[in-house]
């Protein structure tokens, strides 16, 4: 009970809503005077840590205030893998390997989410861009066909009527005359 206690504090604090949680919360229990750290040193990790200004020593079994000038206490005050903050199970060294990895994967997620991402808006602009130029090309050589094929006809006629083959178009069926 008290560790939830103490974690909904850390969070109500956290939040920003600390003035209404820490009321809230401390209502059901009467308030704990404040007491120096020290006091608590040669007693236990969790007595220790009700206080959350308090920092536990696994190594000499001593309750010492957190060193709020430094992020991570200092290794002279006690070792990483030692040293227990707001809860027992859990030391600084296990703390920091969590939190690199969560993010880590977090930093990591984000950008394979962010290239597969970009990969998928090129790829489905590219065919329609692609396409339409394709299209174009396509169009293009099927006219300049169509105009190489008519002036092909239009020299082949002419060739036809300067030797006289040219075939009547009203009746193309007719055998020639010369035959």
């Amino acid at each position: 009970m008290e560790g939830l206690r103490l974690w909904l504090q850390v969070l109500a604090l956290a939040w920003g809503c600390g003035g209404m949680g820490l009321a809230h919360l401390t209502a059901t229990a009467p308030p704990a005077p404040a007491q120096a750290c020290s006091e608590f040193s040669q007693r236990s990790c969790e007595e220790c840590l009700r206080n959350v200004s308090c920092l536990w020593c696994y190594t000499n079994n001593t309750c010492i205030d957190y060193p709020v000038r430094s992020v991570l206490p200092p290794s002279s005050l006690c070792s990483l893998s030692n040293a227990r903050w707001g809860v027992c199970w859990i030391n600084f060294e296990a703390l920091i390997i969590a939190i690199a990895v969560v993010a880590g994967l977090i930093l990591v997620s984000i950008a394979v989410c962010c290239c597969y991402c970009c990969y998928c808006r090129r790829r489905s602009r590219r065919p329609d861009e692609e396409e339409e130029r394709l299209a174009r090309k396509r169009e293009e050589r099927r006219l300049q066909s169509l105009q190489r094929k008519h002036e092909r006809k239009m020299k082949h006629d002419e060739i036809r009527k300067k030797y006289g083959l040219l075939q009547d178009s009203d009746n193309p069926y007719s055998r020639f005359e010369n035959e």
